[in-house]
C-alpha cells in the first residue's frame, strides 16, 4: 500500500524545489529575496513600534496590543512578496532533508545564505528607516528603547524556550495559509496567529535584526542594555530555539506524521 498523497507536502516540496532551483541559477536573486524579507520585517517594525509609542500615551498596555498588531502584517507582506525569510526556511530545509528532497550539504548553503542576508537586510534597512521623520529624537524612556532593552536582559533560558514558540507561531501561519484558497482568510489567518507571538514577546531571530539595528540607530548607541555581548547572546539563543521550534517540532514532526500508510495526512 502506497502512502497517501498529503496535499500540503505537495505545496511543500514544491516551494522546495523553486528554492533550491533559484540558488543554483542565481544566488544573487536568492540573496536579494532573503535582504527583501528583512525590507519588510523592517517597514513592519518601525510602523509597530511607532504606532506603539502613541498608543502608550493613550494608555498603558495598549501600546504592546498595537505593536502586536501592526507587527503581524509583515509575514503577509513577506509571503506575498515571495521573500525569503531564514525562520520558516528552517522548516523547509528540516521537510526537505528528512523527505530526501536535497541534501545536508545544500539545505545548510540556503539556510546559511537565508539567515545572512536576512541580517545584512535588517542592519542597512533598520539604519535607512531610523533617519526617517518618526524616529528622530525620541525620548530616552520611549517604547521601543524600553522594550528592545528588556529583550537584551533576558536570560538564556527564557531566550530559548520563547525562540521555540516564536517560531512554532511563525511556521503555524505559514503552513496554515498554505492550506486556504482564499487570499483574505489566509491574512486573516496570518496576523491572529502572528498576534500571538508578538503580544507576547517571544524571541524571533531574523525580526530581532531590524528591530536591534532600528534602536541602536535611533537611540545613536545609548541604550544601555545593548552591548556587543548582550545582542549576540540574544540572536544565537533565538536562533537555536527558533530551530527547534519551525524545523524540528514543526518541520520534523509533521513531515514525520504525514510519512505514513493511515489516510490521516495534512
Amino acid at each position: 500500500m502506497m502512502n497517501p498523497i498529503s496535499p500540503l507536502f505537495e505545496k511543500i516540496d514544491s516551494s522546495i524545489s523553486k528554492k533550491v532551483d533559484l540558488i543554483e541559477k542565481s544566488y544573487i536573486r536568492y540573496a536579494v529575496r532573503a535582504m527583501l524579507a528583512c525590507l519588510f520585517l523592517t517597514l513592519g517594525t518601525a510602523i509597530a513600534f511607532s504606532i506603539a509609542m502613541k498608543g502608550e500615551d493613550i494608555a498603558h498596555g495598549f501600546g504592546k496590543m498595537l505593536y502586536a498588531f501592526m507587527f503581524s502584517w509583515s509575514l503577509v507582506m513577506i509571503l506575498y512578496m515571495n521573500a525569503e525569510l531564514g525562520t520558516s526556511n528552517m522548516l523547509y530545509m528540516t521537510v526537505g532533508v528528512y523527505r530526501k528532497r536535497l541534501s545536508v550539504s545544500l539545505a545548510c548553503k540556503i539556510l546559511f545564505t537565508c539567515i545572512l542576508f536576512n541580517l545584512i537586510g535588517g542592519v542597512l534597512f533598520g539604519y535607512f528607516v531610523s533617519l526617517t521623520g518618526p524616529f528622530q529624537n525620541l525620548p530616552a524612556d520611549n517604547y521601543m528603547f524600553e522594550a528592545i532593552a528588556t529583550k537584551l536582559n533576558k536570560s538564556t533560558i527564557q531566550i530559548l524556550v520563547e525562540g521555540i514558540f516564536a517560531n512554532i507561531v511563525v511556521n503555524t501561519a505559514v503552513l496554515a495559509s498554505m492550506r486556504m484558497k482564499d487570499d483574505a482568510g489566509k491574512v486573516l489567518a496570518i496576523i491572529f496567529i502572528i498576534f500571538i507571538f508578538a503580544f507576547l514577546g517571544y524571541e524571533h531571530v531574523i525580526a530581532n535584526f531590524p528591530a536591534f539595528s532600528l534602536a541602536y540607530f535611533a537611540s545613536h548607541g545609548t541604550i544601555e542594555a545593548m552591548t556587543a555581548g548582550s545582542v549576540i547572546h540574544n540572536l544565537t539563543f533565538a536562533l537555536i530555539g527558533n530551530y527547534i521550534g519551525g524545523g524540528l517540532v514543526i518541520g520534523l514532526v509533521y513531515a514525520w506524521l504525514n510519512n505514513s500508510k493511515s489516510n490521516y495526512v495534512d
